[in-house]
């Protein structure tokens, strides 16, 4: 496999805008509101193009959310783009109120999740959206891994008819998600076939574990690659077989470990096949660096997967 470095890298942000645009153009339902985030959500475009189709409310996130609902409510598809620190944290209680509780289909698009600001820091940093919005239980969490994945989800979100929450990565990756593979939502995608140990992962993280895959292969340790863009539901089947038929699972997140990904995949092995599990990612408020400092920090890194794979193999 091409190391990371030597792979061309995307922004989703900009799969996003361009797939809403194409949408929008063929139905006028779909509208976007936002909080002062045109330019970093990429929605130039967008609002050249339909000037009266995107709202933005400005820094009021939780008026942002109280707006999108009332589109929903008059039979709008309200797109909500706003940095993920502020849309999970600041409006979560209008997120609960107004979108989970009433069942609207307001797609919740969370820009720049994880620590893809850096340096802002941890009041920047959106790490725990995965444990908040997994304790609302009526609304589908997603976790998109590539810009492929990210176009079909927003294709998928249009037509679900219930509530969405996404990620919409800016942390540039490289795609890895094969071109004849189709979205399910709760069905994690297998990557890579393995009988040794089992790694599960999302997002940004997923080109990192095919890469460590690769190399504990070369150290003669078979890995399943899972990567589980949907965290609600989550796909029981493809947990409970990583459990039975591999020798345990390694988990990675860019998010806290309390109540995220790594505890979702415990729940499902604790209730039906215990075996070994290591839950990498974040475990504290981040220190000031860059978004690749803070993954190496705090070990999302392919060196610490390997290492943490061997060592639970044994």
């Amino acid at each position: 496999m091409t190391s990371l470095s030597q792979q061309e890298t995307f922004d989703c942000r900009q799969i996003f805008a361009q797939t809403l645009i194409e949408l929008a153009r063929q139905d006028e339902r779909i509208v976007i509101v936002c909080n002062d985030s045109v330019g970093s959500s990429n929605l130039n475009e967008f609002k050249k193009e339909f000037p009266d189709r995107l709202v933005n409310v400005g820094i009021a996130e939780q008026n942002m959310i109280g707006v999108a609902a009332g589109l929903a409510n008059s039979g709008f598809i309200p797109f909500v783009s706003c940095a993920g620190p502020f849309l999970s944290g600041r409006a979560l209680e209008q997120v609960k109120a107004d979108v989970a509780y009433n069942m609207y289909p307001i797609i919740l698009c969370a820009q720049s999740p994880g620590m893809s600001y850096g340096e802002l820091g941890p009041t920047h940093h959106s790490i725990e959206d995965f444990s908040w919005i997994r304790a609302l239980t009526d609304i589908t969490l997603l976790s998109p891994a590539d810009p492929k994945q990210t176009k079909d989800a927003i294709h998928w979100a249009v037509q679900a008819n219930k509530p969405v929450y996404m990620r919409i990565n800016r942390f540039k990756i490289p795609k890895t998600t094969p071109e004849t593979a189709s979205f399910e939502v709760g069905k994690a995608l297998l990557l890579k076939e393995g009988k040794d140990v089992t790694l599960i992962t999302t997002g940004i993280l997923v080109p990192r574990a095919l890469e460590a895959a690769a190399i504990l292969a070369k150290d003669g340790i078979s890995a399943r690659v899972l990567n589980m863009h949907t965290l609600n539901p989550i796909d029981k089947e493809a947990i409970i077989a990583a459990a039975s038929e591999t020798r345990g699972i390694v988990t990675m997140e860019e998010a806290i470990t309390t109540g995220g990904l790594g505890a979702a995949i415990s729940e499902v092995v604790v209730e039906n096949h215990p075996t070994k599990m290591r839950i990498l990612g974040v475990s504290h408020f981040a220190p000031t660096g860059s978004a690749s400092f803070l993954l190496d920090h705090f070990g999302l890194n392919v060196e610490n997967i390997v290492k943490s794979a061997s060592e639970l193999v044994g």
